[in-house]
């Protein structure tokens, strides 16, 4: 892996005539994505004092680059990118660890229809594949493609697979995936091509709540395994009132 001392500085790109994005590497990487991390959080607070970002209206890390939004009215854009590739060079790579959760996930049959053919093709067990993704910490490296919808890095090698050659029209909400090196949820239901093998009765997208997605940037997630009583009994105290979603949070920003 890279270190901020010998990587090269981000690239500025101009994204359409509202936003600018700064692209940091190529690879899907921590140490390359905690600079993404630590550039937003500079950026964030920086823009509460500097006239030059006057006019940001959002910033969205992904694992590689941090685009930032802003408003043209309220911005100079040669100003704005001189001032965050600044930003960038004395941002480094040290970012607190986000939130971490633990999460409950089902891994009956009739949730996991991809188990059996991801245990053909890695010549192993579905326990084995269960304890594997109940032993590993997942960082989430952004939220993209549908609302709420986590990139969680971290899948052991062992258990990397390529997508699905055919997409499912419609993968049920809540359901636990794997695809290349990445484990994700889907929030909806939606069509999908990633390879399902369990399911969350936790919401990870709940349009009353604040902040609607669960999940952000830089949190750590951990599985711990039910059965399928278990989730249909959280899944009501879920819907019910009677359990928060907060129940799962193990610790706050480092």
């Amino acid at each position: 892996m890279s270190n901020c001392h010998s990587a090269p500085a981000p690239r500025l790109l101009a994204l359409g005539d509202s936003a600018w994005t700064l692209e940091f590497g190529e690879a899907i990487d921590p140490v390359l994505n905690g600079r993404v991390m630590a550039l937003a959080a500079l950026v964030d607070d920086e823009r509460r004092r500097s006239p030059a970002l006057a006019g940001i209206t959002d910033l969205v890390p992904t694992f590689r680059s941090l685009t930032v939004h802003y408003d043209a009215r309220d911005a100079d854009p040669a100003a704005l990118g001189d001032a965050l590739l600044q930003l960038a060079g004395s941002a480094g790579a040290s970012v607190a660890s986000g939130r971490l959760w633990r999460l409950p996930a089902c891994f009956d049959a009739a949730f996991a229809p991809d188990l059996p053919v991801l245990c053909e093709r890695h010549r192993t067990t579905p326990a084995a594949v269960i304890e594997t993704l109940c032993q590993t910490e997942f960082r989430v490296y952004m939220i993209g493609f549908m609302p709420g919808f986590p990139y969680m890095g971290g899948l052991p090698p062992s258990l990397h697979t390529p997508r699905l050659a055919t997409p499912r029209t419609a993968v049920p909400a809540r359901s636990l995936a794997v695809a290349g090196e990445m484990c994700a949820v889907y929030p909806w239901t939606s069509p999908g091509g990633w390879n399902l093998v369990g399911r969350t009765p936790i919401d990870l997208f709940d349009p009353a709540a604040e902040p609607p997605a669960l999940l952000a940037a830089g949190d750590r997630v951990r599985w711990f395994t039910v059965d399928r009583d278990i989730y249909e009994k959280t899944d009501a105290e879920l819907r019910r009132g009677h359990l928060s979603r907060t129940a799962f949070l193990l610790g706050e920003t480092a």
